[in-house]
């Protein structure tokens, strides 16, 4: 399968991309929407994107609902460890707007592995 993971926070990439890697899925990444609807332009079959909700230049909510504009059939996680106004207001929201389900920062491989099986 393959997945674009999005999140302004380089370690955080990198944990989602090596365990997702591990599990033989190819990965993208970008550090906020913006590049990641660039990445999503030029991979035409990803077919699941994990985006966290607060980052700089375009934030997971803007990306979110450019995604179900332009991408009808991709599956989309929404991560968030939260911002000024809390973890869970950002994920209901991301819930509302389109995002096929949501985990909550901090979370393990295995909840990621079965958030994705899930899908």
């Amino acid at each position: 399968m393959k997945i674009l993971v999005i999140d302004d926070d380089a370690a955080v990439r990198k944990f989602i991309t090596t365990i997702l890697k591990r599990e033989n899925h190819t990965v993208f990444d970008a550090d906020n929407g913006k590049n990641g609807l660039l990445l999503l332009q030029e991979q035409k079959d990803i077919s699941v994107m994990i985006t966290d909700l607060v980052m700089p230049e375009k934030e997971g909510i803007e990306t979110i609902i450019d995604v179900k504009k332009q991408y009808p059939a991709i599956k989309i996680i929404a991560i968030s460890g939260g911002g000024q106004v809390g973890a869970e207001n950002y994920l209901v929201l991301a819930d509302a707007l389109g995002a096929h389900t949501t985990l909550k920062k901090p979370f393990s491989g295995q909840e990621l592995i079965r958030t994705l099986d899930n899908l």
